[in-house]
């Protein structure tokens, strides 16, 4: 069977619409029984032999002739057919969904009349970036150089916790090189709310307590921190600037959202990324598992894919669900977004 070439389709006749689209979900229908396919689903015939040519090319004159991207993309294509999915192409006007992705995939036994959709897929190369903004609930597919593909699921979260502990008295603490130390602490700000690290050793003769520069100022800010001789929370915000610059702000915008919305976020410099997250605290001697990751990074920032590769497959490792905080600093939200390996 041969097709030809009409502009960005190529359109087929014979017993097509019978043969391809309503038995197998390929493309779309036209007048009579000629159907229009996408250049990857003409691509996927042709590999099959289902198509012999498309105006005299076979597969490998086919696919040669296509513009860049398009072998990553028939390499999705070709996985998830594997798979038992039928899907559609997402750009060219075949079917509308948001800008940037290029697979429609079907729930398995569905197809593009079903008015259901279990994945929308993005295609990327290894060697591309990809921007943070434009990360919504989707897949993105990384293909590397060898052809090996990776599925990357994307989610828009909101996280939140039930730990939510008050005292009145605020206490009183002092500026040590990048922490705050908070000497005789009482005992609820951390072994029930979990703030700071007890200063630790044998035969201690005082007590006190570490405090990070955004604990710090995350008390301040709600009065239930003083720096008797340093000055307020603006001390505290200019010694965390000139401690790591914006990044100090990015961080501290995403710490006190986790913490007012009921979780606990402490460092998460041992796996790679901004904060680890508790869900619930009730006492910091008998804890429960940190169920997130956070990295807090600008709303521009363009990701490697081979870095959101590296670091869901780190979260994963140790039991944990990567989260990016999105942060624009002229916005009132972080946009949350996480990321997790899928086999589809």
């Amino acid at each position: 069977m041969d097709a030809e070439v009409h502009g960005d389709e190529i359109r087929v006749g014979g017993d097509a619409r019978q043969r391809f689209h309503d038995a197998r979900g390929y493309g779309r229908p036209l007048e009579g029984n000629r159907i229009a396919l996408a250049p990857v689903e003409a691509a996927h015939l042709l590999y099959r032999g289902d198509l012999e040519t498309v105006e005299g090319m076979d597969f490998r004159s086919f696919i040669t002739t296509r513009p860049a991207g398009f072998g990553a993309r028939f390499l999705v294509y070709l996985d998830l057919r594997d798979r038992g999915f039928y899907l559609s192409p997402a750009r060219e006007g075949w079917v509308d969904d948001p800008e940037g992705v290029d697979l429609i995939v079907y729930p398995r036994g569905k197809g593009p009349g079903d008015g259901e959709v279990a994945h929308r897929v993005r295609v990327v190369g290894e060697r591309a970036d990809v921007a943070a903004r434009s990360l919504d609930d989707q897949v993105v597919a990384v293909v590397d150089e060898e052809g090996d593909l990776t599925y990357l699921a994307v989610s828009s979260v909101e996280p939140g916790g039930t730990t939510r502990i008050e005292w009145d008295e605020p206490v009183a603490g002092a500026l040590l090189d990048d922490r705050v130390v908070v000497w005789d602490p009482p005992s609820i700000l951390h072994d029930r709310a979990f703030y700071g690290k007890p200063l630790e050793g044998r035969a201690a003769a005082y007590e006190a307590l570490h405090l990070s520069l955004v604990e710090g100022a995350y008390l301040a800010a709600r009065g239930l921190l003083t720096l008797p001789d340093e000055g307020g929370v603006e001390t505290l915000v200019e010694h965390g600037r000139s401690v790591e610059g914006d990044r100090f702000d990015r961080r501290l915008r995403a710490y006190s959202a986790l913490r007012d919305r009921g979780a606990v976020p402490k460092t998460g410099f041992k796996f790679g990324a901004d904060f680890r997250v508790y869900r619930e605290v009730t006492s910091a001697d008998d804890l429960g598992h940190s169920e997130l990751l956070v990295r807090v990074v600008p709303a521009d920032t363009r990701f490697a894919p081979r870095d959101l590769a590296l670091d869901v497959r780190l979260a994963h490792g140790v039991r944990k669900r990567m989260v990016f905080a999105l942060d624009a600093a002229n916005e009132d939200t972080i946009r949350w977004r996480a990321v997790s390996r899928l086999t589809p």
